[in-house]
């Protein structure tokens, strides 16, 4: 039965073959007979032959259009890990340029190291400066991804949780970073179904109970522009666009409405030519339909960083309903669908409209990092930061266009234009206006700097600069100009002084906490929270830090300094009663704080409730109240007619964290709140 399964699939797969050559066709078939053979009897968690997943691979990556030795690669993408095949056979029978994807494909699935935050971070860090030596990899890696995505139902349920998570965080972003839209939107609707399946499920009901009225509203749309378009001699193709489920969730967040409260949830994309028939169309719809003031976008005139084109405006169309409507060439349509692939698709030289690997800003941006010594979890949060986040464009007063992270100010702006601007700024003008260094910058918006040679950088510029360039060169300058900072573990010091009288009391209790300190709990945590976390106290070089292993102190928490000559700060959480006990603590305490640029902690956890139509709005309300955001949730029946809930929550500050679970206990079905560590 399997046999005869594996042989009908693989007839499947011959047919998707027509695009290739007679000669791609047949070593592209001689890959998928040797990895099946080499795979065996291997199964999937679903109880399936294994094989079934290098040919769902190669099935998404045909999708994009890809060359045929980067099918036959992903065909065969887990031989050097599953099977005893190896390099030399690959290289042998399908040639080099195979054989070097497989093996950057194994080298990224290979990575293990003791600590799993570790592991996941040297992992992706192979991964993106994978992409430098050939993108494909990363392409291969993508379609694996998603493949894996479609059929996470046969796995545990936390480890379901964590890949929908990484999913979020790295793979979607990455795609979108391609340029590669249609794969963004479906990770994310997968990943959004695991993480909230209740959300996912009611979209998804009230987009399906929408579907005949959508149909007959958009064909109405539809036929007034086929017409205003042909009165003015433009040949167009006009195409209902579905909004995706994840970003109607993300909507739903931001004007915390419930889905059926959403009412843009149509889409139009128009089709044509040339650039000039863009603005024409433009100018078309604006007159048909009157345009909403601050929703217009011109990614013609400035792409995206991933190359993509268009030009987007929302209109009040009929019966006063909003519809977004995207304006673009046949040419930018398939940049915008396959993105960096498309370098691949139009290898033949069929049209200009390409997106060439080295163009994509975040190409640019890895080798500009590579070679950079920076820690596993510190490149991690470089690259959720810097490089998968939206971007911002703004000009400088001469009008050249600065790429920056969304969120980036005017000392980021300063330090991207050069290194001594950087370093001596001291005010900056957004659009002819001052404006405070630490304010976001706008999409659009003119910057100039204003410098002083008597300027120079801040401790407290790190709490809000967003790129890693201006990051490194503050803190280069802070350790190059200011005796009196001490960087370390990622905390930033100043000592005070302090008076004779203690300092045997004071390495006593040092060599005492010190011993008891539990450093890799303490940098998991960090690493875990994704933060960048200085303290600040008196003003003396040359210290060492240690957290206090009697009461391990993490980022958020209330803290207290406390120093000895030659044994360095001791941080303590300011509740802590072993520090309260210590000789001499107030005369040998500095006040401390966390120099944190994001503040932000995440907690998980589960609740039992009686039977209610509203818990999960009701605990959405209750965190919401506290200025917090609901992640995911689950409610299931547990029977007994009672419900089991896990839910996941990020709050700005862990003093809210008491107040949340107050604010959900009182809820009338609760019965009982349990965190999960």
């Amino acid at each position: 039965m399997e046999e005869r399964t594996i042989g009908l699939l693989l007839d499947e797969f011959e047919k998707r073959l027509t695009p290739y050559s007679p000669e791609e066709r047949t070593r592209i078939m001689d890959a998928a007979r040797w990895g099946e053979a080499m795979h065996g009897e291997q199964k999937r968690a679903s109880g399936e032959p294994y094989f079934i997943h290098p040919l769902g691979v190669a099935d998404i990556l045909i999708g994009l259009k890809m060359d045929a030795d980067t099918i036959t690669a992903s065909l065969l993408h887990d031989i050097l890990e599953d099977t005893a095949g190896t390099r030399d056979q690959i290289r042998t029978r399908f040639g080099k340029d195979v054989d070097l994807m497989v093996d950057g494909v194994t080298k990224i699935e290979l990575l293990r190291a003791k600590n799993k935050t570790v592991q996941e971070a040297e992992t992706i860090r192979k991964m993106f400066f994978a992409m430098v030596k050939d993108i494909r990899v990363i392409l291969i890696k993508l379609a694996d991804k998603l493949n894996n995505m479609r059929t996470l139902q046969y796995l545990k349920e936390d480890r379901q949780k964590a890949i929908a998570t990484e999913c979020l965080d790295i793979y979607a972003p990455l795609a979108d970073r391609l340029g590669i839209s249609w794969m963004k939107d479906e990770l994310e609707d997968l990943a959004l179904k695991t993480l909230n399946y209740e959300a996912y499920e009611q979209i998804k009901s009230i987009v399906a109970a929408k579907k005949g009225e959508r149909a007959e509203y958009l064909k109405k749309v539809t036929n007034a522009l086929y017409k205003a378009s042909a009165k003015n001699s433009i040949q167009v193709s006009v195409e209902a666009r579905a909004k995706h489920f994840y970003s109607i969730y993300q909507k739903m967040r931001k004007r915390n409405k419930a889905a059926d409260e959403i009412y843009d949830l149509l889409g139009l994309r128009i089709l044509c030519s040339n650039i000039n028939e863009c603005y024409t169309l433009l100018g078309i719809v604006h007159q048909l339909w009157k345009p909403l003031e601050g929703r217009f976008k011109d990614y013609i005139a400035m792409p995206k960083a991933n190359a993509y084109q268009s030009l987007h405006t929302t209109v009040m169309c009929y019966d006063g309903k909003l519809l977004e409507i995207q304006i673009r060439t046949f040419d930018m349509h398939q940049v915008a669908e396959f993105g960096v692939a498309s370098h691949w698709l139009y290898k033949g030289g069929m049209t200009n409209e390409v997106v060439r690997p080295g163009d994509l800003t975040i190409i640019n941006r890895l080798k500009e990092w590579d070679g950079r010594n920076l820690a596993s979890g510190e490149f991690l949060e470089e690259i959720k930061r810097e490089l998968l986040k939206d971007s911002i464009y703004v000009f400088t007063p001469k009008g050249d266009v600065v790429e920056l992270p969304a969120g980036s100010n005017a000392v980021d702006f300063a330090f991207h234009i050069h290194s001594d601007i950087g370093a001596h700024t001291i005010g900056a003008k957004a659009d002819n206006q001052i404006i405070p260094l630490t304010e976001e910058l706008k999409n659009t918006q003119v910057i100039d700097i204003i410098t002083s040679t008597n300027a120079h950088p801040h401790l407290n510029w790190l709490r809000s600069v967003k790129t890693s360039k201006a990051r490194s060169k503050i803190k280069a300058w802070l350790l190059n100009n200011d005796e009196t900072l001490i960087f370390g573990k990622n905390i930033v010091a100043k000592k005070k002084p302090m008076s004779q009288e203690a300092n045997e009391a004071a390495e006593r209790h040092a060599r005492q906490a010190t011993s008891q300190a539990v450093p890799e709990t303490s940098d998991k945590q960090k690493l875990a929270e994704g933060q960048k976390v200085g303290v600040r106290a008196g003003n003396e070089r040359n210290m060492m830090i240690h957290f206090a292993g009697c009461c391990n102190p993490t980022t958020g928490d209330a803290i207290v300094g406390y120093v000895s000559r030659g044994r360095g700060i001791i941080v303590h959480k300011k509740v802590c009663k072993v520090a309260q006990k210590i000789p001499d603590f107030p005369e040998r305490m500095i006040e401390v704080e966390w120099e944190t640029i994001s503040p932000k902690i995440t907690k998980r956890f589960r609740v039992t409730a009686s039977h209610s139509v509203d818990l999960f709005s009701e605990i959405e309300g209750a965190v919401r109240k506290q200025k917090g955001h609901l992640l995911e949730g689950k409610v299931e029946d547990s029977g007994a007619n009672k419900l089991a809930g896990f839910f996941t929550m990020e709050l700005d500050n862990k003093d809210d964290l008491k107040k949340v679970i107050q604010n959900i206990r009182s809820i009338p079905a609760i019965v009982n709140l349990q965190l999960i560590q």
